[in-house]
């Protein structure tokens, strides 16, 4: 599990709170990601999109489970690698429930993180997240900061493998395109409470630090159960 250390927490607002992408990275975060250094500072009073996190599973569902995550926390990719599979299969493909997954990137601990939700949001727009979500926390420990300095090639590497359009992938990658989503994702799991990857926030009660399958399925069959005439029917990936 990755936490937002004591000095980022004891701070106010969404800046100090998780250091996150505008100034706590710091222009060599970016450095890393793109061929020259970037400014990320966002002009003062910009306004942010509202949060939306990437859907899995039927929008329609009666119950919503959300994680905020870091793509650079071995935590969250444990989650994702070990309990993924079996929330997909008996509760999203079930339709139980639906599943979205927001950024909470904490870049003071984790350098090559901003690399990895960027190249997420950018195969979004090809219609690839959750192919690339899968494929970036297969590989962390490939392009973690501790192993690269050069986390965009590996980036690269799982566009390709996806079959992206290439031109289209590299052009949102160095615009920093979808900068402003991620930060209103994780402007939202501040507001929230979230101190910690990975955080699940089931129908808006938050429980901090992942949990396993059989948990969260419990807790949805327990939902249901209290509400059986809103259960839909099954709906595929979206």
């Amino acid at each position: 599990m990755a936490k937002v250390s004591p000095k980022k927490k004891s701070n106010t607002g969404f800046l100090a709170v998780i250091g996150i992408i505008l100034i706590a990275g710091g222009a060599g975060i970016w450095t890393s990601m793109t061929k020259k250094p970037v400014s990320i500072e966002a002009a003062p009073g910009a306004p942010l999109p509202e949060a939306q996190g990437y859907l899995r599973g039927n929008p329609d569902a009666p119950i919503t489970i959300a994680e905020f995550a870091d793509f650079e926390c071995p935590g969250c990719g444990q989650f994702a690698t070990l309990q993924g599979p079996d929330i997909k299969s008996r509760i999203i493909d079930a339709g139980l429930a639906n599943f979205r997954f927001y950024d909470f990137p904490l870049t003071s601990i984790h350098p090559n993180t901003i690399s990895a939700h960027m190249a997420a949001a950018c195969a979004s727009d090809q219609g690839k997240f959750w192919e690339m979500h899968d494929l970036i926390f297969a590989g962390q420990y490939d392009w973690n900061g501790q192993a690269t300095s050069n986390p965009r090639k590996f980036m690269d590497s799982y566009a390709q493998q996806l079959g992206l359009d290439m031109k289209a992938f590299g052009e949102c990658f160095d615009t920093q395109k979808h900068l402003p989503r991620i930060q209103a994702n994780a402007k939202m799991g501040t507001e929230r409470g979230v101190g910690s990857t990975p955080t699940l926030m089931i129908n808006n009660r938050i429980y901090a630090g992942g949990l396993t399958a059989d948990q969260i399925k419990k807790i949805v069959d327990s939902l249901v159960a209290a509400a059986p005439a809103a259960a839909t029917a099954p709906a595929a990936d979206k």
